[in-house]
């Protein structure tokens, strides 16, 4: 039997390492269990879903501008009150504007445009009158201020050509044009020409006349540059001209076209009755002086002083109704009867000017219709309206007589040119 004898020192050293080595291979392993199981465990968690951050909303949108017209009758504050503007601030855009608007010409048609902010809060007022007439009123805060807008234009020579087939506001409305033009070119020949009296089918009228654009938009006329009118083989010509004295209308040869005294006393009338010594009277009966011409018009047709002059009378006068006398120079009197009524202060011992409105076409005392009878005195005795001839005014200086010439040959030979080469 083996006896049992302790182990030597070496022994244990020696087992002691073993058992170290076993513990580091057995914690080296667990740590590897634990990353791998760390590792397996994150790889398979489910990912969070990206947070999303929604982007601020935009500002709301201002309401679409608030756009009214101001009609007949109505004050800009009218307007304002009507489209919901507070007296108070009314008050305080009228002054902002005041500089920049004539109050006393407001038309029916003119627009207004409020612009408000999201709010509801009124930020800026647009006042338009026309494509190139437009003002602003702004606000900050309390305060309104007004500008004119500054709007880009564009001044185009154009022809304006065409023949009469009835009458020229007809006839130049067939080609395109609007009646103010109509009435810029019938006061050039004015003192020459009766377009009620004298005008007739086939009769020719050209112009060279400004008319003004922004952009592609018609605006305005501007000046006619020259014109003709062509009656029966004669034909009317003006130039414009800016002489020393001042500026207006010239025949070729440099005579100024107006006159002492206007053609007619009304615009675009037919004549009803001639100056005639034995007519018979359409009320009274019997054949009777007509020392008068009788323009036919309707109701209410401005009637013009012929020629500067004093208002001797202006009243009724039994069968000529209400009348009006004026008296010119050169022993000239002139005398229009029915009138509807006198235009206003309109009386007698008054100065009126050539082409002033002193009354309207009416049909009072005897009359059959609306209708003007027009009378002319001359040294106490009436003559015929239509065959008198009446100085013209003055004349081009002599000292302007050259440029004028270069001028007028330039203006027609522009306008004869443009219309031979359409």
């Amino acid at each position: 039997m083996r006896d049992y004898a302790p182990d030597s020192t070496a022994q244990t050293v020696q087992r002691r390492r073993c058992y170290r080595r076993i513990w580091i291979a057995a914690g080296v392993a667990c740590l590897a269990l634990l990353v791998v199981a760390v590792f397996l465990g994150v790889g398979s968690r489910p990912v969070p879903p990206p947070v999303t951050v929604a982007p601020p909303a935009p500002p709301a949108a201002p309401p679409a501008p608030v756009v009214g017209t101001f009609g007949k009758g109505r004050t800009f504050q009218d307007v304002l009150s009507a489209l919901g503007v507070a007296k108070d601030r009314a008050i305080r855009i009228v002054q902002a504007l005041r500089p920049h608007i004539d109050f006393r010409r407001l038309k029916p048609e003119d627009q207004l445009e409020l612009h408000h902010d999201s709010s509801g809060d009124l930020t800026k007022l647009v006042y338009r009158q026309s494509p190139i007439d437009i003002v602003e009123a702004t606000r900050a805060g309390d305060q309104w201020t007004g500008a004119r807008l500054d709007v880009p234009v564009d001044r185009r020579v154009v022809l304006v050509a065409g023949v009469l087939k009835d009458n020229l506001f007809e006839s130049m409305e067939r080609a395109g044009e609007r009646p103010q033009i109509v009435m810029d070119f019938a006061e050039i020949f004015a003192w020459d020409f009766d377009f009620a009296a004298d005008s007739q089918p086939g009769d020719r009228f050209r112009m060279l006349v400004e008319k003004v654009f922004t952009g592609d938009q018609f605006v305005k006329y501007g000046r006619i540059l020259a014109a003709e009118y062509e009656s029966e083989g004669q034909v009317h010509a003006g130039v414009y001209f800016k002489d020393k004295d001042g500026s207006g209308y010239y025949t070729p040869k440099g005579e100024s076209l107006r006159r002492a005294f206007l053609k007619s006393p009304l615009e675009f009338t037919r004549i009803s009755s001639t100056f005639s010594r034995g007519r018979r009277h359409p009320i009274l009966g019997g054949v009777r002086p007509h020392l008068a011409v009788d323009y036919a018009a309707p109701l209410g047709t401005p009637i013009f002083a012929v020629a500067d002059g004093t208002i001797e009378s202006a009243g009724w006068s039994g069968g000529g109704g209400n009348t009006i006398v004026l008296r010119h120079r050169a022993n000239f009197k002139t005398t229009y009867n029915h009138l509807s009524h006198f235009a206003k202060g309109i009386r007698g011992g008054m100065m009126v000017r050539q082409r002033q409105v002193i009354g309207y076409v009416g049909s009072t005392g005897l009359s059959t219709g609306p209708h003007l009878d027009y009378r002319v005195m001359k040294d106490g005795r009436f003559v015929n309206p239509l065959k008198q001839t009446f100085l013209p005014g003055q004349p081009i200086s002599p000292s302007n007589h050259a440029a004028f010439a270069q001028a007028s040959s330039a203006l027609l030979g522009q306008l004869r040119g443009t219309l031979a080469a359409n």
